[in-house]
């Protein structure tokens, strides 16, 4: 089952002769629990993609269906609930609040959105990612590998229907690195979570299960449409 499915996404900034084509008709599919990671250079679109796939900017034209469901169908409140329950984001700079501690930073989205929190789910997250004897600590008590723990921790919380990485390893050295997109396939397989992740790391790519590729804004290979 495809749980994730773009038609001819388009993303222009500009008109006329200065329109830059920032994404030029994107048509890509995602299985339910597939590991997908996107790779393209610098200005290849990979960002922008990203960010349209989780409902963090509109395209011009063209959908995003996840779980079969337009997303821009949606007005901006609706657009900004359904992206905290569905999708869980996993960013370079980790993006913990800096006064909470481990625990707190993990069931945050779910708190905030008023929900139970299911301890058992959130405890299997926690052993599966090596973060139970830092739970108390606070973010700045944690080196920048365990700071991406918890912020991939907080992104599985929710059990999101889509867990989006965006260049999750880019301020991690190699070992670290490589640490790190470990947890994400024990994760992906052990939770059968779907993950988009974008790199311009070709190592890192291959830890996926696929690798997309996009050049200009057009996907050049590994669409599976």
């Amino acid at each position: 089952m495809d749980i994730l499915k773009t038609i001819d996404l388009k993303k222009y900034y500009g008109s006329g002769d200065t329109t830059v084509k920032a994404l030029d008709g994107v048509n890509l599919t995602v299985a339910d629990g597939e590991f997908a990671a996107i790779v393209g250079t610098s200005g290849s679109g990979k960002s922008t993609l990203l960010h349209m796939l989780g409902g963090l900017d509109r395209p011009t034209s063209g959908k995003v269906q996840v779980e079969g469901k337009d997303i821009f169908s949606l007005k901006d409140d609706a657009l900004t609930i359904f992206r905290r329950r569905k999708i869980g984001f996993v960013f370079q700079s980790y993006n913990l609040v800096p006064v909470l501690n481990v625990y707190e930073n993990i069931v945050l989205p779910i708190e905030l959105d008023g929900n139970k929190i299911d301890k058992h789910h959130i405890d299997n997250i926690i052993e599966t990612l090596g973060l139970a004897e830092k739970i108390n600590s606070l973010p700045n008590q944690l080196s920048g590998g365990q700071q991406q723990r918890v912020a991939i921790a907080r992104a599985l919380a929710s059990k999101p229907a889509i867990l989006l990485a965006d260049e999750p390893t880019g301020n991690l050295d190699s070992k670290t690195s490589l640490d790190v997109m470990g947890l994400l396939k024990i994760t992906s397989e052990r939770f059968s979570q779907t993950i988009v992740m974008i790199t311009h790391n070709e190592e890192i790519a291959q830890t996926a299960d696929r690798i997309v590729r996009i050049e200009d804004g057009r996907i050049v290979g590994g669409a599976n449409v």
